[in-house]
């Protein structure tokens, strides 16, 4: 199988999802490590998609950058997967520079038009990621599109996507960076950081 088609079916299964199927996938992608789910989900990633992981992170899958599906692929493959492959570690966040730049050029092109809406929620997901209040700005917006522009039977999972953004962008307006990633990257805590960590701010599944 095409690899960058594989790393696509592994993660959405098969599309389009309808309401019920999209509710039952939501666990797989964001159960965190605790969960037997989220931990087999983790060591199968680096199981199968680590040696991916380092042609991307070398430049050798430049050519899925062609077409929407297959720059979708490398975006899960930089943005997504280091989350699970590296949880809690500096090298989470590695590639995140990459996957934005893929997901601005692609959405600057028009390439996530030509989407289903559950790819789209997925190819914006490094914005969401980004510590950059105007990156953030673009993120809220494309979800509030998606989930403005979502079938109806879908609208409950959109809404907590655009939830979401709202609350990533949030904390780079507070912030301007997310402080549960200062312990891995270096970074010292600020008074107001370490206050909102010790007090159950939110750190993504890290």
């Amino acid at each position: 199988m095409d690899e960058a088609r594989s790393v696509r079916e592994f993660w959405f299964g098969r599309l389009p999802l309808s309401a019920d199927a999209l509710n039952r996938r939501l666990p797989f992608w964001f159960a965190g490590p605790p969960s037997e789910l989220g931990r087999l989900r983790d060591e199968h990633i680096r199981e199968r998609f680590g040696e991916l992981l380092e042609l991307a992170a070398n430049g050798a899958l430049a050519s899925w950058e062609d077409g929407p599906r297959r720059r979708l692929s490398l975006i899960l493959l930089l943005d997504q997967f280091p989350r699970n492959m590296f949880r809690a570690t500096a090298r989470a966040f590695a590639y995140d520079a990459r996957a934005l730049a893929l997901a601005l050029s692609g959405m600057q092109s028009g390439a996530d038009a030509a989407l289903d809406p559950v790819e789209r929620m997925f190819f914006y997901m490094p914005l969401q990621h980004a510590e950059s209040r105007e990156v953030q700005d673009e993120s809220l917006a494309a979800y509030r599109r998606l989930l403005a522009e979502a079938p109806q039977p879908l609208c409950g999972p959109f809404a907590a996507a655009s939830r979401s953004a709202e609350n990533h962008r949030a904390i780079i307006e507070r912030f301007g960076r997310f402080p549960h990633r200062n312990r891995v990257l270096g970074r010292e805590n600020t008074p107001a950081e370490e206050e909102w960590l010790r007090n159950g701010g939110e750190k993504f599944g890290q």
